[in-house]
Formats: C-alpha cells, structure tokens, sequence
C-alpha cells in the first residue's frame, strides 16, 4: 500500500515514515503546499495524510484537488488546528478521517488501516478471491486452506491485482505502486515481470493456476480461473 506525508514538520513527517515502513507501507513525503499538489497530481496513493498548515497554502485546497479529479485515494486529515469548524470543512470537502496532533503513531496506523479496509475492501478484514484468503491485518495469504509465503513486493501485487479485478494494469502502474515516484527514474520495469513471475509459481504451486493473465502489449490482468 502506497501513502503520501503532506506535512512540514520534517521530524514529525519522519517519524511517520519510520514507523509505517516497518508496517510495510511505502511512504512518500511533501513539504510544500507545491509539491503535495505536484504529487497527488502525477502519482496514485492508497492513502494520503494530510496537514492543514503548509507552507505556501492551504491543506484544504490540495484536498479540494483531489476530489476534484475524482482521485479515490483516501484522506486523512493530521492537523493541530482541532477546531470543530476545520474538521467539519474537512469531512464535507471529501476527508475519511482527522486526527488531532498530537497522536500516537500506532493510533495513525489503525486509522490509516479503516480507511484503506474501508475504501478498496468492502470494509472486511477478511478478503477472499478464487480460493484465496488474505487477512488484511495479519497480512498473511492462504490458498485453498494452505498458508503461502509472499515477499512484501508479492504481496503488495497480489493486493493491487484483486483490487483490480478484470481490468487490465500495465506495467508501469504496478512499477509506480511498488516502487513510488522512483519509478519514473528506471530504465526498465523489468522487476515487475520477475515479481509477476514469482508470484504467479508460488499461487499455482498452491492450486491458484491462470489467476493472472498477460493481455500482450498492454499489462497484465486479474481474472477468474
């Protein structure tokens, strides 16, 4: 799962990313109204935490962005303005959530969590898929009753491709997901191709076979066997 930082506290924006890294999310920070508006523009997030109080402008603007262009990417609004007025005015532009700092980060964790669950998963914890079962918390994978060890990449791909079920994904979009803005500086995706590889022996190993499909010339797609 990919999140973007918008927050202009740098040590607080690390902390953040320190600590969800080791929950295995891939963080991207902004510390400038600019660059938060650069980046919810050019890059798909699953998440976006968002402060209010930016340099060179509002918070609330970026948000008035993001459903603008109908972004489905869920918000969190992380700000010390805890005024009732600010929170409503969040909620109303298109918000999942505020948080009031200061926070527990495990607390940011669990809300960040609720609104992916919320938002891609039908709000279960529990995602099942062509005899597939995936506990979202746990972050552990079975199939047909038989546990499966993934690498986070794998996992993280296994995610993407049922939360995008029967449509076709290119690889560049599944590099952008795994990798972040950093994908714009490779040369090659060929790292997809070796994960897809990866995942797809270890699924038909386990009796998911042809769950993932080459669609030639355009990407790769997740269907019903």
């Amino acid at each position: 799962m990919k999140l973007l930082i918008i927050e202009d506290e740098r040590k607080l924006s690390d902390s953040i990313v320190a600590y969800l890294g080791g929950e295995k999310y891939l963080c991207e920070q902004a510390s400038t109204f600019d660059e938060a508006k650069m980046k919810v523009g050019m890059y798909d997030y699953d998440c976006i935490l968002l402060d209010l109080m930016l340099p060179g402008g509002n918070g609330l603007d970026i948000l008035r962005e993001i459903r603008r262009r109908h972004n489905p990417a869920g918000v969190i609004i992380v700000s010390a303005k805890d005024s009732l007025d600010d929170k409503v005015k969040g909620l109303e532009i298109g918000a999942d959530d505020y948080l009031a700092k200061p926070f527990h980060l495990a607390e940011l964790s669990m809300r960040i969590y609720a609104v992916i669950r919320r938002r891609e998963f039908s709000a279960n914890n529990i995602l099942r898929d062509n005899g597939i079962e995936i506990d979202l918390l746990d972050k552990s994978v079975k199939v047909n009753g038989v546990a499966v060890t993934l690498t986070k990449s794998e996992y993280e791909l296994l995610l993407f491709f049922i939360g995008n079920k029967n449509r076709v994904v290119s690889k560049s979009a599944m590099a952008e997901h795994l990798s972040g803005e950093m994908a714009d500086m490779m040369d090659s995706h060929d790292f997809v191709y070796t994960h897809i590889k990866n995942l797809k022996a270890k699924l038909s190993v386990a009796g998911c076979k042809d769950c993932i499909r080459n669609v030639y010339g355009m990407g790769y797609k997740w269907t019903e066997p």
